[in-house]
């Protein structure tokens, strides 16, 4: 992206950090855990902004620095978010323990492919998130779409993958270039969802937000 555009985009910041915020951010840069983009968090809370959710579900913890922020700037909103990582969990649980806002927030450990829906702390849920490992995005997509509310929206991250979706040919490790193919598989399932219309935008590692199609019954 130009570099004259992302400076003007820089001075539109919503976000307020506090010391947990900043050092969960300086914990994932030091111990390489994957935490959401700046510019992609930015444009994520001002999404649920507009949608005010009362319920959101986010597939993939990690260290839960994005529960964190979207529970901080969404007062009335309620985050399930799953995590199956033992030590992830772990320090998760810690990181919100020392959190104002982790009363608003479920942390659930286990495999979200394996989860029992039923026992989920909602029935339903306004928005999902889906963070996690991305060679089974539409297997995350597919499992949990029957708990989006009716006008809900489905976001999943990561999309563009540092970029190497769009540069495939140049990528020398074979694992790699298998999960870039996967991703770039997920891309064109979500483009072509009978059931539902998806923008897929070049913010952060690139964001898509699925909505159900207008008059679809699923």
């Amino acid at each position: 992206m130009n570099e004259d555009i992302l400076k003007l985009m820089g001075q539109f910041k919503t976000i307020v950090h506090d010391g947990l915020s900043l050092e969960m951010k300086a914990y994932a840069k030091d111990n390489g855990v994957p935490i959401i983009e700046e510019q992609g968090l930015e444009l994520l809370l001002q999404l649920l902004r507009i949608k005010n959710p009362v319920d959101i579900l986010e597939i993939g913890s990690a260290i839960g620095y994005s529960s964190l922020m979207m529970a901080r700037h969404l007062p009335g909103v309620f985050v399930t978010t799953i995590e199956r990582d033992e030590a992830t969990y772990e320090k998760a649980t810690g990181f919100l323990k020392g959190s104002a806002v982790g009363g608003q927030i479920a942390l659930i450990k286990g495999d979200a492919l394996e989860i029992d829906l039923a026992k989920l702390p909602k029935e339903a849920y306004d928005v999902i998130f889906i963070d996690a490992a991305k060679a089974q995005y539409q297997k995350f997509f597919e499992k949990y779409e029957p708990i989006l509310k009716e006008d809900g929206i489905i976001i999943s991250d990561n999309l563009l993958f540092h970029g190497l979706v769009l540069e495939q040919d140049g990528i020398a490790s074979k694992n790699l270039r298998k999960l870039v193919q996967k991703i770039s598989l997920y891309n064109e399932w979500l483009a072509s969802h009978p059931h539902y219309d998806t923008l897929l935008l070049p913010i952060g590692d690139g964001i898509a937000i699925s909505k159900k199609k207008a008059g679809v019954k699923i």
